[in-house]
């Protein structure tokens, strides 16, 4: 796995390839969390790691967390190429909650929300 801060080089790269209009009242810009996060729907026998988030806050504004330490547990064995593939993928996730949510829209939600009811079946 790459460390913290080949893996922040990473990130800054990808986020410098998204269009910058897509930033728009982006004010908190993509920060990265060191930590592992599980979602509280996880399972101890399947485990949900969260790999990033779009957050809106009325204090903060609006950001984007990238979990390194979620990315290290579930892909920390794969080679640098693909290691950016599943980061890349992520980024462009949390981008299309937030131009969205700026359009009033809820489709990724609703295909997120899915993506959970088929986790919670399978595990049953």
């Amino acid at each position: 796995m790459l460390s913290q801060d080949e893996f922040l080089e990473m990130l800054d790269e990808i986020a410098d390839e998204i269009p910058r209009e897509f930033y728009h009242e982006l004010n908190g810009g993509i920060l990265l969390r060191p930590e592992a996060k599980l979602h509280p729907a996880s399972e101890p026998w399947r485990r949900l790691w969260v790999m990033g988030e779009y957050r809106r806050s009325p204090t903060l504004g609006r950001f984007i967390y990238i979990y390194y330490g979620s990315f290290e547990r579930l892909h920390g064995d794969l080679e640098k190429s693909e290691l950016r593939k599943k980061v890349r993928h992520t980024v462009i996730h949390e981008f299309r909650h937030h131009l969205e949510s700026l359009a009033g829209e809820h489709g990724l939600e609703r295909e997120d929300a899915r993506f959970l009811e088929r986790y919670r079946y399978e595990n049953i």
